[in-house]
């Protein structure tokens, strides 16, 4: 039988206080939220006295669940494992900067730039250390833009659809709208959402994600919202939400379709007056935040549905960008092929330089249900089991060979021999003889289509089993476009 008394609770480290400054003592923490740099501040034996916002933002830890853990297990730098810089720095020493990686709680790789000083008392005794860590993404990010066209922030894309939504989101980003992204999964509408942050005069901030439809209720308010200490049971104490965290920032809550209906009102109550109220607390709680939120989901449904409350619908829909899903921007498809390949050789230093002919071609004609996080899968499973300099079919994920939508069905009857010639287009379609070349049956296809369309482009695209851009990018491709 198990053991009924309960485990003895952590003891609880007093928060610091700054005093002789001021009239009467106050406390660091809330100087250090104000600083928009993540500040932690350590014992001399490395473990977390204080995280200010912007640290419980990039780390993903709150200051309740840091505080008295060691180091290493906060911040969980790449510092850590070739040996902590701490260790060297002692009382006259000056501060020192790293660059290195962080793993927030989320199991993401942040690249940050750390300046770690000792902390001396007024004897010149080490008492501790504080790190000021400066996020290195948007640099980065910088970097990759200027050495790759069709990009903004990590977005890749050159169809006209992605051309018309880099030009709408510089303008975007430089108001504080509500922002509603939609789109299918996997079609990038994070990457987008912190995109919006970074070129907006909040991209000093923090840009904090929730998602709606990982947590229950009960939790994702506290999560949203934060508690008071006494709230509910094991409310030991004060708990900024995501909300407090994301202040003179983003927050950006995807899935947004999956929220409670209950919690629908207090985001709502947020969007008029700009005010939280914490579990437990008696006063609203003013917060800075730009809202941005995502969904896969159809909303006009759901508030006809009576699911989604059609008044919260009104205040997310101030601006709405839709990100088109993969099948219907196949101008993207080449262009990120190369892009994932370049990314994924340098993170895993492999040496993989191009796709075979035969694999590039069964790529660019799979229907991507994935979208572009289904294509990049594929990309890095086939660089993980490539050994040599070039990707080729046999290399591919064994689905993608085994579905039946894969090659268009006269390029897969053609392989099959001159007896299976019948092209998925009406009757009267020019025949396939054995030898032709697929770009010439292909031509004759588009040909046949569009003399019995009439001319009519998206009634010939229709016939062929294509999307529009899909027809327009072959029509360029064989000079068919004039």
């Amino acid at each position: 039988m198990a053991d009924p008394t309960p485990a003895p609770s952590p003891p609880v480290i007093p928060l610091p206080l700054v005093e002789h400054l001021f009239d009467s003592p106050v406390e660091l923490l809330p100087l250090l939220n104000s600083i928009p740099l993540p500040v932690v501040l350590l014992s001399k034996d490395k473990r977390v006295l204080l995280l200010n916002r912007p640290a419980q933002a990039l780390t993903g830890f709150s200051q309740e669940d840091a505080q008295g853990l060691p180091c290493r297990h906060v911040l969980r730098s790449s510092l850590c494992v070739r040996g902590c810089p701490l260790d060297a720095l002692g009382a006259e020493d000056r501060a020192v900067v790293h660059e290195a990686d962080i793993i927030n709680k989320l199991r993401q790789r942040i690249p940050v730039r750390a300046t770690q000083s000792p902390a001396v008392t007024s004897q010149g005794r080490l008492a501790g250390y504080i790190e000021c860590i400066e996020d290195l993404r948007p640099l980065s990010e910088m970097a990759n833009r200027q050495q790759a066209g069709f990009t903004f922030g990590r977005i890749v894309g050159r169809s006209p659809q992605m051309e018309r939504l880099f030009q709408l989101v510089p303008s975007i980003a430089s108001s504080d709208s509500s922002v509603l992204v939609t789109g299918e999964t996997g079609t990038g509408k994070d990457l987008l959402a912190e995109a919006i942050h970074q070129a907006s005069p909040r991209g000093k901030g923090p840009f904090v994600k929730v998602n709606c439809g990982a947590l229950p209720e009960s939790l994702l308010e506290s999560e949203l919202f934060g508690h008071r200490k006494g709230a509910f049971t094991g409310a030991t104490e004060n708990k900024p939400g995501r909300f407090q965290l994301a202040h003179n920032g983003t927050l950006f809550l995807t899935e947004i379709g999956d929220l409670p209906l209950t919690l629908q009102v207090k985001l709502l109550t947020f969007l008029d007056d700009r005010v939280i109220s914490p579990l437990g607390g008696s006063m609203p709680v003013p917060v800075n935040v730009r809202l941005i939120a995502a969904t896969h989901r159809n909303l006009e449904e759901m508030v006809r549905a009576g699911t989604f409350r059609q008044d919260l619908f009104f205040r997310l829909n101030v601006v709405r960008l839709h990100i088109p899903a993969l099948r219907d921007r196949e101008e993207d498809v080449d262009l990120l092929l190369d892009h994932f390949l370049r990314r994924i050789n340098e993170e895993f230093k492999k040496h993989v330089q191009t796709f075979s002919d035969e694999a590039r071609d069964i790529l660019l004609h799979y229907a991507y249900p994935g979208n572009v996080r289904e294509l990049r899968n594929i990309v890095e499973y086939a660089v993980n089991v490539c050994n040599g300099s070039r990707i080729e079919r046999t290399h591919l994920p064994s689905y993608l060979l085994e579905q039946s939508d894969i090659l268009p069905v006269a390029f897969r009857r053609l392989e099959a021999g001159p007896a299976a010639t019948a092209l998925p287009v009406p009757a009267g379609n020019p025949a396939v003889h054995e030898g032709d070349a697929w770009s010439d049956i292909e031509k004759r296809m588009i040909l046949q289509a569009l003399a019995q369309a009439k001319g009519r482009r998206g009634k010939a695209a229709d016939l062929l089993g294509w999307g529009r851009s899909t027809l327009w990018r072959k029509m360029k491709l064989y000079g068919l476009d004039t």
